[in-house]
């Protein structure tokens, strides 16, 4: 039996439960006031209008997949989404034309190099390689179901606002600021092109791609969000269907692998949680079956992921048994003397 067969096989599903809604609470809290006063990072600025973002801001939220939505600090501040757009709009891709044609357009493994990097293009005779990264992605919003760039672009706000429970409204001066920076971008989608891997006008994907980049959430949309994800594609606030269990399971596999770039190994061994992270200082991860964590704090480190957002999510994955690989002895097996 092959890989391919095994997508066939009956499975069985256990993810457990969150522990009580009082501890959550308290974990959420000590998370927050623990590492508010960390300072390490900067402020993103390489966008001009991310630079303006102010290094204090920092919220936390957790969402229950059955609708309980707990946030501290600035979890109400709005951001633009930036990169964590892409997991949920891989999801909605996945969601339209299925799993097999998004595994083999986009692809699914670490590129191992950074977000914006040409080189593993070339590296991979032209493939993509996972949709995380902005080649990725540039390929995934190329396949979104639509005539034209502008049906492509309803379907991305309406699909991301289901998934935050909330209409989400697009950030004109942060759009304005990337469009006139973006030219990596540009050449990226331009490349693409030529190794036949997307067949739609390469400015206007960009175009598209920038403004799913650009639209406003905040860190509890974010816990809803994942927390959508977590459960099964059914919006823990709406009670909505945004998408099935089955791209659900998709989605997270990615986001496990390559939701945190270059450092997506070391987050996966340090935290235990698929999870995606943006360069305005936001992070979503998430415990399937349970719950989302989001998090914005705009200070990054040297990959453009939140230093504070990092540590927050740790700190949770840990106190509230979250990390996806942790075990305990069978107290059935461990051997007694005598027994």
């Amino acid at each position: 039996m092959d890989l391919d067969d095994m997508a066939n096989v009956r499975q069985e599903v256990f993810t457990g439960a969150l522990p009580g809604w009082k501890d959550v609470e308290l974990s959420v809290d000590e998370a927050y006031y623990e590492y508010r006063s960390h300072e390490e990072g900067v402020v993103a600025d390489y966008i001009p209008v991310l630079a303006e973002a102010d290094p204090d801001w920092f919220g936390v939220a957790v969402a229950q997949t059955g609708g309980r939505v707990h946030g501290v600090g600035d979890c109400d501040v709005e951001f633009t989404v930036q990169s964590i757009s892409k997991a949920f709009v891989f999801a909605l891709v996945c969601d339209a034309i299925g799993h097999d044609v998004i595994k083999e357009k986009v692809g699914v493994n670490n590129t191992g190099l950074p977000f914006h990097s040409v080189m593993a293009i070339e590296l991979n005779r032209g493939h993509p390689m996972n949709p995380m990264v902005n080649a990725g992605a540039l390929a995934t919003t190329a396949l979104v179901p639509g005539a034209s760039a502008e049906e492509q672009w309803k379907l991305i706000r309406s699909g991301m606002s289901q998934f935050a429970g909330r209409s989400l409204e697009l950030d004109g001066a942060v759009y304005h600021s990337e469009m006139v920076s973006n030219q990596r971008n540009q050449a990226i989608a331009r490349l693409l092109e030529s190794y036949g891997q997307i067949d739609r006008d390469p400015p206007e994907v960009v175009d598209v791609y920038t403004r799913q980049c650009s639209l406003r959430v905040t860190a509890s949309d974010l816990a809803v969000m994942g927390a959508t994800l977590a459960g099964g594609g059914i919006n823990p606030v709406t009670a909505e269907k945004v998408v099935s269990p089955e791209v659900c399971r998709d989605t997270l596999a990615v986001m496990a692998s390559t939701g945190l770039y270059e450092r997506s190994g070391e987050w996966l061994f340090e935290i235990g949680l698929p999870a995606k992270s943006g360069v305005s200082g936001g992070i979503v991860a998430i415990a399937p079956g349970k719950g989302g964590i989001g998090s914005f704090s705009p200070l990054l480190d040297s990959a453009g992921n939140s230093v504070r957002g990092q540590r927050a999510t740790a700190h949770l994955s840990r106190t509230l048994g979250l990390n996806l690989f942790a075990s305990d002895v069978d107290p059935t097996r461990v051997h007694r003397p005598g027994a």
